[in-house]
């Protein structure tokens, strides 16, 4: 069973609920048609019926809404949730129901707790309030009064707390242009047109809620804005063609707001880096640069190093011999990439989908944070069939190509980029110098002993925010309730004087590890909770966890709390901190909402561990 045809085999024998995680595996691979076919049956299937069998699922929960008919957008959109492992909960509003709906908090949009609120614009916002017969001035002002009523709404939106709202950018067909017979009444249509989508993206830089989708490089792609027919039949006003693809950027959105995120692009050498097969050509016979064809292999390398410059791990993972590899990134001079460049290289005979579960524990991420490049469709299948959490993307012979099958799904989308991950890079190779510092000495108390971990605790502020945010967006593993908190709810809780919002950072001999966690407080009467504790996978098991607990208990004691409570929230990913305060002197005190609460009693404080020096600003932070 595989591809479209097990879903619809699992679909005409009922089997779609109960055997839901095999989808995410018979997705993988499907042209953009098939998928669209497979979300139709995939849309048939409750979601109330898929956590009855399999309550781990992760839920996005998303709010449809807009001018035309955009219920069209609901199969696409499922199977793009489903191929990421992820659930779709929708509510589709009613037609043209968009300003009702993001206006008043009573609304049904605002009743379905939406992650993600989807609003796409169609030109018929516009172009039907226009006069007949109209001229350039006329659209200038439509286009003024509804960028304005958008920006209204976002506004009303983000105060409302509904999750992340998601407009387009608006399109300019063709035919609504050559309305206007005059070159001069075009541009002047076509400037105003694009001040309008501007103001949209800027919306953006306010409003740390929205984002805005431009689907100018969409139109770019070849897909059509519209659908004639449909959208004077059926009011659909945006193509099917275009409604897909949005649901491909926002299944992406999707999978940033749950934590899917995907940290490491592992990539194939021979014919993928470069052209040729260095063991056969030799290093002298490979292709990068001074040829046309080896120019497009080093027009690939400049956009690698362009996603590792913002912070994405990059990795070698090649069937290779180590020291001609090594050799190629010293030596070639057509060699844009250099073996600084990676977190990783990876070059031995062993099966790829081995290399990239080994690859995952030396980085400590899972296996599914990673986006594997490679031309072979050999390796390519294997590594699907056998890692399907995984994003392959299949090259083949044509270089030039590369690029564009690269970023054919934005895999590696962030909704802002933050000082930390430019940075990620050489903190992980910092990570990976320590592993060697560990290797020469007998015991890890001598080596925590000469690491010389520094943690700071320190309660946020402004400039934080972003980074405080996407901890708790991108930490699956140490995330004790996985709670995801955008930009203003952290901003919110910040300000909130009856809360304390913590960051933690920390650094060592080997360098600064940046904002590496947080730690949300809240009193209520003598007990003070720990409402979530968060820690990056990049510094677990060197005492930071511990000395920042320490650091809570000491201070509960000290400020008059008989208690501190911490509640564990089980999801597939943080399995390992189950016992965590277990481990540190709490109490199981039964369980709230699927949530595991543990007490301390405060009568017997752990001592924090004598190899971390602890810069304690916790008392600054009022709870």
């Amino acid at each position: 069973m595989n591809g479209l045809g097990g879903v619809r085999d699992l679909a005409r024998d009922g089997q779609l609920a109960l055997r839901w995680p095999e989808v995410r595996k018979l997705l993988c691979g499907l042209s953009t048609e098939d998928l669209e076919r497979a979300g139709r049956l995939l849309t048939r299937v409750s979601p109330e019926d898929v956590l009855a069998a399999h309550p781990d699922v992760p839920v996005v929960r998303v709010a449809i809404t807009g001018h035309g008919t955009v219920s069209p957008v609901v199969p696409p959109l499922a199977a793009e949730l489903a191929r990421h492992g992820l659930l779709l909960d929708a509510h589709v509003g009613a037609f043209d129901s968009y300003v009702f709906d993001l206006t008043d908090p009573a609304s049904d949009l605002y009743a379905h707790r939406p992650d993600l609120v989807l609003c796409p614009l169609d030109p018929e916002i516009v172009t039907g309030e226009l006069p007949v017969p109209w001229r350039a001035a006329d659209a200038e002002t439509v286009l003024d009064a509804k960028i304005g009523l958008l920006e209204d709404l976002a506004r009303r939106h983000a105060a409302h707390g509904g999750g992340v709202l998601v407009f387009t950018t608006l399109p300019l067909p063709g035919a609504i242009a050559g309305q206007l017979v005059d070159q001069r009444s075009r541009a002047r249509l076509g400037a105003a047109w694009r001040r309008a989508n501007a103001r949209l993206l800027d919306l953006t830089a306010e409003l740390a809620s929205v984002s805005v989708i431009d689907v100018d490089p969409l139109l770019a792609e070849g897909i059509p804005a519209e659908d004639a027919r449909l959208g004077r039949y059926t009011k659909t006003h945006l193509s099917p063609a275009l409604l897909t693809r949005l649901a491909r950027e926002a299944g992406h959105l999707a999978r940033y707001v749950t934590g899917s995120v995907k940290k490491c692009l592992a990539v194939d050498l021979d014919e993928t880096l470069w052209g040729g097969v260095l063991g056969d050509d030799g290093l002298e016979g490979i292709e990068v640069g001074d040829t046309p064809r080896g120019e497009a292999f080093r027009s690939f390398q400049r956009v690698v190093k362009q996603l590792g410059s913002q912070g994405v791990l990059v990795a070698a993972v090649s069937k290779n011999d180590g020291d001609l590899v090594h050799r190629a990134f010293t030596e070639h001079p057509g060699m844009l990439l250099r073996k600084d460049d990676f977190v990783r290289v990876v070059a031995n005979w062993q099966p790829k989908h081995d290399n990239l579960l080994a690859l995952a524990a030396d980085l400590n991420i899972a296996a599914d944070a990673t986006v594997f490049a490679d031309d072979s469709s050999f390796e390519c299948g294997l590594v699907r069939h056998e890692l399907p959490g995984v994003a392959v993307v299949q090259l083949d012979d044509e270089p030039a190509l590369h690029g564009e099958k690269l970023f054919a799904d934005n895999w590696f989308t962030v909704r802002e980029l933050t000082a930390t991950d430019r940075e990620r890079p050489s903190m992980y190779r910092q990570e990976l110098r320590r592993r060697d510092f560990l290797d020469s000495f007998d015991s890890l108390a001598d080596y925590l002993a000469g690491l010389g971990v520094v943690v700071e605790l320190a309660p946020v502020t402004t400039k934080d925010v972003p980074r405080i945010s996407q901890i708790t967006l991108r930490t699956n593993q140490f995330n004790l309730t996985t709670v995801r908190l955008q930009q203003d709810e952290v901003q919110r809780r910040a300000a909130d004087p009856e809360l304390a919002t913590l960051a933690i950072r920390s650094s060592d001999r080997f360098g600064d590890n940046g904002t590496v966690g947080a730690i949300f407080l809240r009193r209520g009467g003598g007990t003070l909770h720990i409402d979530n504790f968060l820690l990056s996978c990049r510094v677990f098991s060197r005492g930071v966890e511990d000395t920042c607990l320490a650091a809570v208990l000491a201070h509960a004691a000290a400020t008059g709390a008989t208690a501190v409570s911490g509640t564990y929230r089980p999801s597939p990913k943080n399995g390992k901190v189950a016992d965590f305060y277990l481990r540190h002197g709490f109490t199981a005190a039964g369980e709230t909402g699927g949530a595991q609460v543990f007490t301390h009693d405060l009568t017997e404080l752990p001592a924090p561990p004598g190899h971390v020096r602890l810069v304690d600003g916790l008392a600054e932070g009022r709870a």
